[in-house]
């Protein structure tokens, strides 16, 4: 009778085993069809959200495309990421100034992530250290690159990214960076003055998210306005309503360039105001993913795909939580994250 007992504790032990061992192969070897049945580790699945806070009214930096208005003109502000993090989401606070008798509208959104300079720059064609000036600005360090990470540019004309504009209020800018972006020795002006128009909050949803790897990066959104420009709407520097820089990381200032400059950027306060830096109004909100791979790495997207497997208790509800429209979107979002 004992070794019967024993024979049934054993076939059932081994059993169990098999259970445990056909899980773990499914997390590991799931399709772009099939749920992975895995036990979600945290129950905030790393909520990520980054803000400079509260419009602060001191100035406005336009930030459109080439169009109709005039030339391309692009202000950039910076965040940081400490671990691989998906961004499905933004946020940005502008004023809106016709510039027509007719009532302004916003017709385009498009948002650009730039690395900090010297990544994806010529620094052949700077001065070298320390200032890394060139024939038209003052100095590169700090700034955002040369050109924009190309896997991770979102266009509302595209349909890669989905904007929904709310009016605030009547708004009023200290001063304003528009027009007069020059190359040195010219670049101080110290502002083009006042103006008045509709405050408004541009909430961006991107179809498909940002998948972007720990690190130091500039937002750029251009706002295209039909008969009027967005002028990107300063918040305080340094951060005190919104979310403070991780530590033994710097909060740098706001950059601008226009057609004509690029592909240097000049500092809206330091460079071009003369007086202050400033911080521009904008958040972004997502998922981190701790225990993703490494960009590069042969092993980065087996290691991805587990590791939100296991975040987000599979890779169904892991595309439906970071904003994928499918397994597949989130697949070739790990792709593209993992070739950075």
């Amino acid at each position: 009778m004992k070794t019967k007992i024993l024979l049934t504790v054993a076939a059932a032990f081994g059993l169990l085993l098999a259970v445990v061992s056909l899980t773990a192969r499914q997390a590991h070897a799931q399709d772009n069809t099939s749920e992975v049945p895995v036990t979600i580790k945290d129950s905030d699945l790393h909520r990520f959200l980054f803000s400079t806070g509260s419009p602060d009214g001191k100035l406005g930096a336009l930030s459109r495309p080439a169009g109709s208005q005039g030339p391309e003109t692009e202000t950039a502000d910076d965040f940081v990421l400490t671990q691989a993090t998906v961004i499905s989401g933004a946020s940005i606070h502008g004023l809106i100034v016709p510039t027509e008798s007719s009532a302004p509208s916003i017709s385009r959104v498009e948002v650009e992530i730039y690395h900090v300079f010297k990544l994806d720059s010529d620094v052949g064609r700077t001065s070298g250290d320390p200032l890394f000036s060139t024939d038209k600005v003052p100095t590169r360090v700090n700034s955002p690159a040369d050109v924009e990470i190309g896997a991770d540019t979102r266009d509302s004309s595209d349909r890669t990214l989905r904007f929904d504009p709310i009016q605030i209020s009547d708004f009023q800018v200290q001063n304003t960076v528009i027009d007069r972006i020059n190359a040195k020795p010219a670049q101080l002006t110290t502002g083009e003055g006042q103006r008045r128009g509709e405050q408004v909050e541009i909430d961006i949803t991107f179809n498909p998210p940002l998948f972007l790897p720990a690190g130091h990066y500039f937002f750029r959104p251009e706002v295209e306005v039909s008969g009027g420009n967005f002028l990107f709407i300063s918040a305080p520097r340094p951060i005190t309503t919104g979310t403070p820089f991780p530590a033994g990381t710097t909060d740098l200032q706001a950059w601008i360039r226009n057609t004509a400059l690029k592909p240097d950027w000049l500092r809206i306060g330091t460079d071009i105001v003369g007086v202050g830096t400033f911080n521009m109004t904008f958040s972004l909100s997502g998922n981190s993913i701790p225990e993703a791979g490494t960009p590069g790495q042969a092993n980065c997207h087996e290691q991805t795909v587990s590791a939100m497997a296991t975040q987000f208790g599979g890779m169904h509800a892991a595309a439906q939580t970071l904003g994928y429209s499918s397994v597949a979107a989130l697949q070739d979002g790990i792709r593209v994250f993992c070739e950075e």
